[in-house]
Parts: structure tokens; sequence; C-alpha cells
């Protein structure tokens, strides 16, 4: 935890109980336990929100073609249908 051992822990403990005093103490430490368990479900939901976006993102290209469909269920046009011809590319005066 945090590279703190258990000596460490005992000192840091013994400080907040002189500074804090008894009654004191463990008001704070109620706070600090509800604060890192809120910082706790933020970083959650972020990280869960970030895999969503995630997975959205990498979804094949062919489910995404499946979603545009027309309702009636009919397969798309072949893009031959569709083809315009190509502009002339000779010179305009």
């Amino acid at each position: 935890m945090f590279g703190i051992g258990l000596p460490e822990l005992i000192v840091i403990l013994v400080i907040a109980l002189l500074v804090l005093g008894p009654q004191r103490l463990p008001e704070v430490a109620r706070a600090i336990g509800r604060g890192m368990a809120e910082l706790k479900r933020a970083t959650q939901d972020l990280k869960e929100e970030i895999d969503a976006e995630v997975r959205k993102m990498d979804e094949p290209a062919e489910v995404k073609s499946h979603e545009k469909l027309p309702p009636s269920g009919g397969a798309p046009s072949s893009p031959e249908s569709g083809k315009s011809s190509p502009p002339s590319e000779g010179k305009q005066s």
C-alpha cells in the first residue's frame, strides 16, 4: 500500500493522534475514508466509460454497415447503380 510499511503507518497514526486528539481523530478518519471511497467510485466510473468507448471504436465495420440497412430489410443498392460518370479532365476555356 503506497510503499508504507507497518512501522511508518504506526508513526503516522501516533502523530495524527497527537495533532488531532482522541476525539477528532475518528471524525477525520471517517472523512478521509469517505473521500477515498468517492475517489475510487469516480475512477471506476471513468474507467468503465472509457472502456465502453473503446469497445464502440473496436466494433467491426460490418456490424456498423448492418445498422444502416433500410427498415424494409432490403439489401443496399450496389455501388454500380448509383455511380455517376467521372468529370472530364479536359481543359475548360
